[in-house]
C-alpha cells in the first residue's frame, strides 16, 4: 500500500491512495461502520490486525466508491508520514562514494547519530532557515520505518521487522554541524528532517538496496546514485541498531546520502542553499518529496 499522512480538521489523519484518489481513512471509517486506525501512528502500533482491518476498508472503499468522497492529492497539505516516533536515528558517511568525496575513511561500523521530532516536516513544507548558521546543505536519503519491536535482531530477519520505506532529506547546517565534535546541533533544526511524500509498505518494496536516489535543486541534478552503493545496507543496519537499543513499531532510520553534497565540493564551488531555493529528493517507488527554503 502507498500510505501518506495529511493535515485537516486540526489533526493528521491517515490516507491511502488508490485508482480513485486519496482515501480519507477516518471519514471512510465513520461512513462504512468500520473500527480501523486512523492515524500512520495507530497504524503501525495495531500489527497485522491493524494492517488486516486497513485492508478490509481498502476493498470495501473501492467496492462502494461512488458513495465515498475522495481527496485529490494536489489539494492535501501533506503531514510528514509520522510525526511521532520514539527514535529518529541517522547514519554518517554511509555511501562509499560519499566517503570519498568528503575526504573521510570508509568506516568499519556505522556511524549513529540522531533527530528529533521537531525536525520533522512534509511533502511541500516550507522550512526555515536559521539566522546563525549559512552552511545550508541537502541530503536525500532512504529511510526505513520499523514496523514491531526490534531487540538483538539477527541480519538475516532484520528486514521482517520493516513496516515500510520513505523518501527523506538529511538538511544539513555544516558549519554548526562541525563546530564541536557532536552534530546534532546542525541536524536537528526545526523543519529539518523532511519525510514523505508516502509510506510505501515494504511488500511493495522488492529490494530497498537497488533503489535509484536522486535530488534536484531548482531543477538542476545535484545528487544521482543507488542505494546499492550503500557501506551497511538496511538489514545490516537494523541488525546493528538493536544490538544496543530496542527499536519500537514507528521509529525511523535515514540509512544516509551518496555523493553531491555541496559540502563534496572544492570550497571555492560551494554554493550553499539560500531562501527560495525549492529542494526536491527522490527514491526510485517511494516519491518525490518537494522543500522549499524560506
Amino acid at each position: 500500500m502507498r500510505l501518506l499522512s495529511f493535515r485537516k480538521e486540526h489533526g493528521v489523519r491517515l490516507g491511502v491512495c488508490l485508482a480513485p484518489g486519496v482515501l480519507d481513512v477516518p471519514a471512510a471509517a465513520v461512513r462504512l461502520a468500520l473500527d480501523v486506525p486512523v492515524t500512520m501512528e495507530e497504524l503501525i502500533q495495531a500489527g497485522e490486525p491493524g494492517r488486516a482491518a486497513l485492508e478490509a476498508l481498502v476493498e470495501r472503499a473501492l467496492a462502494q466508491a461512488a458513495d465515498l468522497t475522495w481527496e485529490h492529492e494536489e489539494t492535501l497539505a501533506f503531514a510528514p508520514c509520522l510525526t511521532r516516533p520514539e527514535k529518529i536515528l541517522c547514519v554518517g558517511t554511509n555511501y562509499r562514494k560519499h566517503a570519498l568525496e568528503a575526504h573521510l575513511p570508509v568506516p568499519s561500523t556505522p556511524v549513529l547519530f540522531s533527530k528529533f521530532n521537531n525536525a520533522l516536516s512534509g511533502h511541500n513544507a516550507t522550512v526555515q532557515l536559521p539566522t546563525d548558521g549559512e552552511h545550508v546543505d541537502y541530503e536525500v536519503e532512504l529511510v526505513v520505518v520499523i514496523g514491531k519491536e526490534a531487540k538483538d535482531v539477527p541480519r538475516e530477519q532484520a528486514l521482517q521487522y520493516v513496516f515500510g520505506y520513505c523518501t527523506g532529506n538529511d538538511l544539513s547546517v555544516r558549519d554548526l554541524q562541525f563546530r564541536t565534535g557532536q552534530w546534532l546541533l546542525g541536524k536537528s533544526l526545526d523543519g529539518f528532517a523532511p519525510l514523505g511524500p508516502y509510506l510505501v509498505t515494504a511488500d511493495e518494496v522488492s529490494n530497498p538496496n537497488a533503489l535509484q536516489l536522486e535530488l534536484r535543486v531548482n531543477g538542476e541534478l545535484r545528487q544521482s546514485s543507488n542505494t546499492a552503493d550503500m557501506i551497511f545496507d538496511c538489514a545490516e543496519l537494523i541488525h546493528y541498531a538493536s544490538s544496543y537499543m530496542t527499536l519500537k513499531p514507528g521509529d525511523l532510520i535515514f540509512t544516509g546520502t551518496p555523493e553531491g553534497v555541496i559540502l563534496g565540493y572544492p570550497p571555492e564551488q560551494r554554493v550553499w542553499l539560500r531562501s527560495g531555493d525549492e529542494v526536491v529528493a527522490t527514491v526510485a517507488g517511494l516519491g518525490s518529496l518537494r522543500t522549499v527554503l524560506a
